[in-house]
C-alpha cells in the first residue's frame, strides 16, 4: 500500500531580524500609536467597522510609502517573501514580488478580525509589534473545509496536519505569511494590554 501527501498548504513563520529586534520594533510601536492618534478618518471608520480597536486599513493602506522606519520593514519583508516564494517553488520569471499593501492593527481587548482572506495578492501575512501574554493568535482553516461535506470527524489526536484548523502563536518580531486565498482571523483579544500588528500583502 502507498499513500502519499499531495496539495499542501504552506505557511511560513520567522524572527523578522536576528539582531537588533527590540529597538527596532520599539520604533515601529511608537509610530503605530502616532498613526492612530493622527488619523482621525481611520478612527471613524474603524469606529464602525473594527469595533473597539483600530485599523489604517481603510484610511493609510500603504505605510511603506511614506515612513523611513516602515521602508526598512519592507526590506526586510521582501528578503522573508523571497524565501517564502522558494519554498512555494514559485517561478517569478522576470518579474517580483513587491509590497503592495501595508496597514496597521490595534487590538485592546474585546476587539476581534474575524474570518476572511487577501483578495488580488499573492502573498499575505502579520508582524507582530506587541503581543501582550495571552493574546488570540492568528488562526487559519484549511481550504478544503467547504468540500468536506458528509467526512467523518477527524479523531482528537489526529496528526496535527489533519486538523481542521491550527493557530499559530502571536509573538512579538515574528512574521507570518501565508498565500494570500488562506482563510484567517484573529479571536478576540481576551487581555487587557493591546495587541499590536502590521497586515501586508504582496502582488506580483
Amino acid at each position: 500500500m502507498s499513500i502519499r501527501a499531495w496539495f499542501p498548504t504552506l505557511i511560513y513563520h520567522a524572527p523578522l531580524r536576528r539582531a537588533g529586534g527590540a529597538r527596532f520594533n520599539a520604533e515601529l510601536l511608537r509610530e503605530c500609536y502616532q498613526i492612530r492618534d493622527n488619523d482621525p478618518l481611520g478612527r471613524r471608520w474603524s469606529k464602525l467597522n473594527y469595533p473597539g480597536g483600530y485599523t489604517s486599513y481603510s484610511s493609510l493602506d500603504k505605510l511603506h510609502k511614506f515612513s523611513s522606519t516602515f521602508m526598512d520593514l519592507e526590506k526586510r519583508l521582501q528578503r522573508h517573501a523571497l524565501a517564502f516564494a522558494r519554498a512555494l517553488g514559485w517561478d517569478l520569471q522576470d518579474r517580483r514580488l513587491v509590497l503592495a499593501d501595508c496597514w496597521l492593527n490595534i487590538m485592546p481587548r474585546g476587539t476581534a478580525h474575524g474570518l476572511h482572506l487577501h483578495p488580488l495578492s499573492v502573498l499575505s501575512g502579520t508582524y507582530h509589534v506587541k503581543t501582550p501574554r495571552g493574546c488570540a493568535g492568528l488562526k487559519f482553516e484549511d481550504p478544503r473545509l467547504s468540500r468536506f461535506m458528509a467526512a467523518p470527524p477527524r479523531q482528537a489526536d489526529c496528526r496535527p496536519e489533519f486538523k481542521h484548523h491550527v493557530t499559530y502563536l502571536a509573538i512579538t518580531g515574528r512574521v507570518t505569511m501565508f498565500e494570500s486565498w488562506l482563510r484567517h482571523e484573529v479571536a478576540t483579544n481576551p487581555v487587557e494590554s493591546e495587541r499590536v500588528s502590521i497586515s501586508f500583502n504582496f502582488a506580483w
